[in-house]
């Protein structure tokens, strides 16, 4: 579309990992030596205490570039430049490599201890407090598949009675909890929505639900609006600030200062609340 502007909200990175002072105190003869291997390795080098095997591509580029993804490193370089000068310009770059796969590695490893085994009894956050899944096949609950009871137990924690079989498999659980899930964020997204337009003195037109691995929000000039459906985890202070952040986009469609005073206007705590966007327990379902 013509004139078309669209500004996301994405996820935030993983704070530097702390140093381990035991480690330090050690020789560098009786460190263990990490291993860092891309699956689709071609090249390998030392770096300090790590043994780093790397992706390695050549393109039409101009200088050598790094790339620290899930899957572990990648090196593009030019076709003109000699591997003794790419291997060079990968000791240069040694700490900041390390770093940054133990770090993907770390974070890796959090969002595995996140995830959940679906099953009668698997826990999952619901707008920042726990919900217990319990399978309940004798009732339909009216066509919708779920209901949340409203009693909390003594842990704290709310039972969502899903309509399925006891012997259904974890992918069935699964898909059963979201699509309740998802329907409670397009309710909430969209009374939050209209909650906060007015404030901002904007009308939003259309909202989708997302799915996206690396953005919470997005906005478009012509009132579009796109939000995660996982943001339904956190509490509702933190979905009011994506939402506002969001509309506040149909005005400055940049983050120019103007912007974030847009959104502080509605939103003034919006800087802690961003902070908990970060919450590396919140599942991938």
């Amino acid at each position: 579309m013509r004139g078309l502007l669209q500004f996301t909200l994405d996820l935030f990175n993983v704070p530097d990992t702390d140093v381990d002072p035991v480690a330090d105190a050690l020789p560098p003869s009786l460190l263990p030596r990490a291993r860092f291997v891309h699956p689709h390795a071609t090249r390998e080098a030392v770096l300090g205490h790590a043994r780093v095997g790397y992706e390695f591509t050549r393109g039409k580029r101009r200088t050598i570039g790094f790339v620290v993804g899930a899957e572990g490193l990648s090196v593009r370089a030019p076709r003109w430049v000699t591997l003794r000068d790419v291997d060079a310009a990968v000791q240069e770059k040694a700490d900041w490599i390390v770093r940054k796969l133990a770090e993907s590695q770390e974070r890796h490893a959090r969002v595995e201890a996140s995830r959940i085994e679906w099953k009668d009894g698997a826990t999952f956050p619901f707008l920042g407090e726990p919900v217990v899944v319990q399978l309940d096949p004798r009732h339909g609950f009216k066509g919708i598949g779920a209901v949340l009871e409203a009693e909390v137990d003594a842990n704290g924690s709310r039972t969502l009675r899903l309509a399925v079989a006891n012997n259904a498999n974890p992918d069935q659980i699964r898909d059963a909890a979201q699509a309740w899930l998802t329907r409670q964020a397009r309710r909430l997204f969209t009374e939050r929505l209209d909650a906060y337009a007015p404030k901002l003195g904007v009308r939003w037109k259309k909202l989708s639900l997302s799915n996206a691995a690396t953005r919470w929000g997005s906005a478009s000039s012509d009132g579009s609006i796109r939000l995660n459906w996982r943001l339904i985890h956190f509490r509702l202070p933190v979905i009011d600030y994506v939402v506002a952040h969001e509309l506040s986009h149909l005005r400055v469609m940049d983050h120019s200062q103007r912007f974030w005073d847009t959104v502080e206007s509605v939103v003034p705590d919006y800087q802690q609340l961003r902070r908990h966007l970060k919450d590396e327990s919140i599942p991938r379902l």
